[in-house]
Formats: C-alpha cells, sequence, structure tokens
C-alpha cells in the first residue's frame, strides 16, 4: 500500500472529525454487540419464568439498543464518507494545479484521454478507500473484536472451533488480493485507453466524417471496448470465486458450532441464553468476513488507482520559478544569446543570436520546420531554453518571475484554440474577472482584431457560444478571436505565431493596419509565410535549418536575391495569377 500512503497529508488535516466518525463506529458497534448479550439473559430469564414484564423489559431493551446503534450509525457514515468527498476534493483540485503547471512536452507523450481517466474514474476508486474502505475496515475490526471478546467469555472451546474458518477466510483473503489488483489495474489501463479513443473521436469528428472513417472508428471502439468487457470479466472470476469461498468456511463455521454448541447445551456447560447469544455472534461476523473480502477489493482497487494518479504527481513540471529575481515590470528588449536548442537530443535552433529593442517589430520567416515557432515559444517559457541564452530586458526568463514574464507577453499560437465558452469570454480570457473596463478593453481588441464586424452580424453578438475549441466559427474567425484575446492583455510584448494565415487578404490588410497603432511601443515577433505581413516589420530574420541565414528590411532582403526574395517573387506571381484568372 505505498501509493495509498500519500493519502496521510490529507487524511491529517481531518483527522479531527474522522476521529469523531471513529467514535460513533465504536459506539455503533458497542451498542450492536451488546443486542446478543441481553437477548443471553432474556433465554435464560424466560426459560425460567414468562411475564408480562419480563417481556417489556427484554423486548424495550433491545429496541433502545438498535435505536442508538441507528444514531450513531447515522452519523459514522455522514461523518466519515462526508469526509472522503472533501479529501478527493482536494486531491482533485492539487491534482489538476500540478497538470497546468507541465510543461508543453508531458501533453505531447502523454494522452489527454488517459489522463482524463486517471483524473476521474481513478479518483473515484481512490474516493473509495477513504469512505466505505476506511469505515468498513474499521467495523469490521471493531466488531471482531467485541464479537469474540464476548464469544470468549460463553466459551473458549466453542470460540476456538468457531475461529478455525476464520483463519481460512484470512488465507483465502491474502490469496486473491494480489490477484485482484493486478486485474484492476489492466481493467483501469483498458478503460483509459477507451476514453482516448472517444475523446480523438469526438474532437476529430469533422475529419473522421470527412474521410468517411464513422465505420472504422465504431469498429476501433468496439475492439477496445470488447477488450474492456474480456478484462472485467477475469476480475468478476476473482470476486466470483472469493465471496462465495468466504460464505463456505463460514458456513462450515455455524454447522460445527450448532453441532458442538448444541451438545454442550444438552449436556448443560452451557445455558440456552449463552447457545443462542453465541450463534447471534457467530451470524454476526459473517458481515465482518465478507465485508473484509470487499474492503480488500477496495483496497487493491485504490492502490492500483492511486499509482496512476501519482504517475501523474511525480511528474516534475519542467518550467517554473527557481530563485527568480526582484522584476515587476517588463519594458519588451528581447535577446537570444547563442542560443541552441533542441528537443529530445535533436538540434532544432543552432547559434541564434538576435537583440530585438523594445518596441521593434520582428518578423521571422523561413521553410516549415526551420524553428520558428520554437524560437518565439522561448520567450514566455512554453519551452525552457538553457540558462544565460534568452533575456528580456537584460534579465535571463529563467530568473523572472513566471507570472510577470507571461503577464507581459501576448501569444497568439500557430494553432488556435477557443474555450468553449462565449465570444465575450474568450476575449477576457486572460484579464482579471473583477477588473475594470473589461467591456471597453473586449471591444477594443475585437475592433483591431477585425472581429467586430462578425460579431456584429451574430444573433447573440458577444453572448454567442462559440462550441468546443470554437467549432462554430470559421478559421479566419477562431484566429481573429485569439488575436483580440492577445490584445485585450495590453502585453509588453506581443507573438504572433503564423497568427494571420486563415484570414484573406483584404481582412489582413485592415488587421495590420490597426496592428501598427498597436505595435508601437510594444515589441512585436511576427512569424508567418506571406510576404504582405511582415514586410513593414523593423527587421525581417530568415531562419534555415534552426539557423539565422539572412536578417535585413524588405527592401535590404529583396535586394540579396536570397531565399526572402525567392519567397517574395514566388508570392508576387501567385498575386499576378490570381488579378488574371
Amino acid at each position: 500500500m505505498r501509493y495509498l500512503r500519500r493519502l496521510l497529508p490529507y487524511v491529517r488535516r481531518h483527522r479531527a472529525r474522522i476521529a469523531g466518525g471513529l467514535l460513533c463506529l465504536v459506539l455503533t458497534t458497542a451498542l450492536s454487540v451488546a443486542s446478543p448479550w441481553v437477548l443471553r439473559y432474556a433465554v435464560d430469564d424466560l426459560t425460567l419464568r414468562v411475564t408480562r414484564e419480563k417481556l417489556w423489559l427484554y423486548s424495550g431493551l433491545i429496541v433502545g439498543l438498535v435505536l442508538l446503534e441507528g444514531v450513531f450509525r447515522y452519523y459514522m457514515r455522514m461523518v466519515l464518507i462526508s469526509v472522503s468527498r472533501e479529501i478527493e476534493y482536494e486531491l482533485r483540485g492539487d491534482l489538476f494545479a500540478h497538470l497546468t503547471r507541465l510543461s508543453a512536452r508531458y501533453y505531447q507523450s502523454h494522452r489527454v484521454g488517459d489522463i482524463m481517466s486517471r483524473a476521474t474514474n481513478d479518483m473515484s476508486a481512490v474516493r473509495n478507500v477513504l469512505g466505505p474502505g476506511i469505515m468498513y475496515t474499521a467495523n469490521t475490526v471493531a466488531t471482531f473484536v467485541g464479537t469474540v471478546a464476548l464469544m470468549l467469555r460463553i466459551s473458549p472451546r466453542l470460540l476456538g472451533l468457531a475461529l478455525v474458518p476464520l483463519a481460512l477466510v484470512s488465507i483465502l483473503v491474502r490469496y486473491f488480493g494480489q490477484r485482484i489488483h493486478d486485474r484492476f489495474e489492466s481493467v483501469q489501463a483498458q478503460l483509459a485507453e477507451m476514453n482516448v479513443i472517444v475523446q480523438e473521436s469526438l474532437s476529430g469528428a469533422r475529419v473522421v466524417r470527412a474521410y468517411a472513417q464513422e465505420p472504422h472508428e465504431v469498429a476501433r471502439f468496439e475492439a477496445a471496448n470488447q477488450e474492456y468487457v474480456r478484462r472485467n470479466r477475469g476480475l468478476i472470476h476473482m470476486f466470483g470465486a472469493l465471496y462465495p469461498g468466504i460464505q463456505l468456511l463460514m458456513g462450515t463455521g455455524a454447522v460445527l458450532v450448532l453441532w458442538l454448541g448444541g451438545r454442550m447445551a444438552v449436556a448443560g456447560r452451557i445455558t440456552l441464553g449463552e447457545f443462542v447469544a453465541f450463534g447471534a455472534y457467530l451470524a454476526m461476523l459473517h458481515w465482518p468476513m465478507i465485508a473484509l473480502g470487499w474492503v480488500v477489493n477496495i483496497f487493491e482497487r485504490g492502490e492500483a488507482s492511486m499509482g496512476r494518479i501519482a504517475e501523474m504527481l511525480d511528474a516534475p513540471p519542467e518550467i517554473h520559478d527557481d530563485q527568480p529575481e526582484p522584476v515587476a515590470r517588463l519594458q519588451g528588449e528581447v535577446e537570444f544569446r547563442s542560443l541552441t536548442f533542441a528537443y529530445d537530443g535533436v538540434p532544432v535552433l543552432r547559434d541564434i543570436d538576435l537583440k530585438v529593442p523594445a518596441g521593434a517589430t520582428v518578423a521571422v520567416v523561413g521553410p516549415t520546420g526551420s524553428g520558428k515557432s520554437t524560437l518565439v515559444s522561448l520567450i514566455p517559457r512554453l519551452y525552457e531554453a538553457p540558462p544565460g541564452t534568452v533575456y528580456v530586458d537584460g534579465h535571463d526568463v529563467r530568473r523572472i518571475p513566471l507570472a510577470t514574464l507571461r503577464g507581459a507577453v501576448g501569444f497568439v499560437p500557430q494553432e488556435t484554440f477557443l474555450f468553449s465558452d462565449t465570444v465575450r469570454e474568450n476575449v477576457a480570457f486572460g484579464l482579471s474577472p473583477d477588473g475594470q473596463e473589461v467591456e471597453e478593453r473586449v471591444a477594443w481588441a475585437a475592433g483591431v482584431a477585425q472581429l467586430a464586424p462578425d460579431v456584429a452580424d451574430f444573433p447573440q453578438g458577444y453572448d454567442t457560444f462559440v462550441g468546443e475549441r470554437g467549432i462554430t466559427l470559421s478559421g479566419g474567425q477562431k484566429q481573429r478571436t485569439a488575436l483580440a484575446r492577445a490584445l485585450a492583455v495590453l502585453p509588453r510584448i506581443l507573438v504572433l505565431d503564423d497568427a494571420l494565415s486563415a484570414v484573406d487578404t483584404y481582412t489582413e490588410e485592415g488587421i495590420l493596419k490597426g496592428l501598427k497603432q498597436v505595435r508601437s511601443g510594444r515589441t512585436t515577433f511576427l512569424v508567418s509565410h506571406r510576404v504582405s505581413t511582415v514586410k513593414d516589420a523593423d527587421l525581417i530574420v530568415v531562419l534555415r535549418d534552426g539557423r539565422i541565414v539572412e536578417r535585413g528590411t524588405h527592401d535590404e532582403l529583396v535586394s540579396r536575391g536570397g531565399f526572402y526574395a525567392d519567397l517574395h517573387r514566388r508570392q508576387l506571381l501567385e498575386e499576378e495569377v490570381e488579378r488574371t484568372a
């Protein structure tokens, strides 16, 4: 149970309430084992003489004990189950907070569907350990101790005979426990695989339909579903053997007690009341023993699930504040010094030296795979650059507090992502929800991004729901919404990573015209394949194979006849063909 030990800090926070719940459990157990003891005296006393007063007395005592037991059992369940829910809430919150700190590399190597399965299904299995698991374990122990102590007082010999099947039950539970753990871990892994298939198929529904691959996706899910059922059957076989086995052993013990106890009662070595009470206590042990098998199942499932959750919690955040300098505000000067960056040992950028004054506009162009997106992603530390290679305002970005650094950067990624919310909430995503002038800022940013005319045509305006990943918007509308989101935070550094690729040239011209005023006083990085997007930049940098091969203004690069000049000529030819077509 090494993974479940990690829950101890959460349990300690609620130790007072757990202690109260366990106290109610002890009282519940004490009252439940008291009833057969009262029954013992009732049988012996009524055997001598039956009177109305005796019937009222013993029946009243038993009813009173049962009612009190019910009250304490209610509070026991209320306290322990509610505590398990609160710990689940805290653990889920800590897990989500940890996931938000993990770098982009983690999500490139782990599937979202698997992460979702661990955060939901596995979390529920862990919560069952904290609630029913703890409650039934404590109840089993308390009931066993209470009943065995009273059975010992009645007849040690009879108790010894009754405990033989119980010893066999413990061996049976130990045998099946590890097998249940392994099979449940296999079941959870297959459930995660199913979640991945569903998540990918639904997220890529348009692609699936476009290629008429619905039957293929259904068949893929059907195969995963059948495998999930097959693994569950193996788990069911374990349960199917465990529970009947426990009941068989307990039933054997009851037969032995009935045979020996009956002979002892006839011989006068125990009274009839003691024989009845002993039988009642033996019956009371049936449920704890059966519950023991269920508890083992819960704990083995919880251990397997907590292990899967622990894998995520143990994943170290690659990017975090490490002895940050007291930097409160940034102006926007960016410098790359002898930067060489690699993904998993494969160099992507080599010997990059580039200094961008605050307020300047730099364009980065180059063929696909040349490292353009990687270069600009290193500024807000979406990936971690080597020490001493990327600076903002003379500070190594690794020493600038993340909140300060990313708060100064407005980033529009190459792959646009919108949240399943309204247009307004997507544009205002980076703004404080209780901040002033949110509406004005949203309207201004939408205007600069040329989104406002489209919003005016939407039935609900800025309250229009965009759907998951902005599925109800066109590609250009999604890019302009993302651009407006970046502009709304009034960043000191604006990074546009191919942010206008889905926008027509007419709309692009309007956006660039609005950005001219916005770029004033802000450092801007433009990544684009379109010469029309970058030609007015203060500096244009050409990347090839991760190296800067050309740099200069638009006119300077065109006159040199290199890669940029060739790109310019080809795009002029394409425009000429479009005009004459």
